[in-house]
């Protein structure tokens, strides 16, 4: 997946810009960095959080993955176990710390 103009950023966003490519408000995303769902790292001991477009891109697939299995369990009588279950998705993306 590809963020669309993400070719003009960086590898590392600001808070502000991750917010604005998921057009939210930066609290938002400062609120996901914080309880961990997010990745994201600081740059120095208090310094400002940094976002890494690839952790974004990927942090974005599994919004998408958690959504289709929230679908599929909404229909429940329509799903199969393996449907439901991670057995029926690929297997889980290494985030690259490099």
């Amino acid at each position: 997946m590809t963020i669309p103009g993400s070719s003009d950023l960086g590898r590392f966003l600001t808070v502000a810009e991750a917010a604005e490519l998921l057009s939210v408000e930066v609290t938002t995303v400062d609120g996901l960095i914080r309880s961990g769902e997010l990745p994201a790292i600081r740059v120095g001991d208090t310094g400002p959080w940094r976002v890494e477009l690839t952790q974004l891109q990927l942090w974005i697939q599994d919004r998408y993955e958690d959504t289709r299995r929230h679908a599929q369990w909404q229909e429940g009588e329509f799903a199969t176990v393996l449907d439901l279950s991670a057995a029926g998705s690929p297997p889980p993306r290494l985030r690259p710390v490099d």
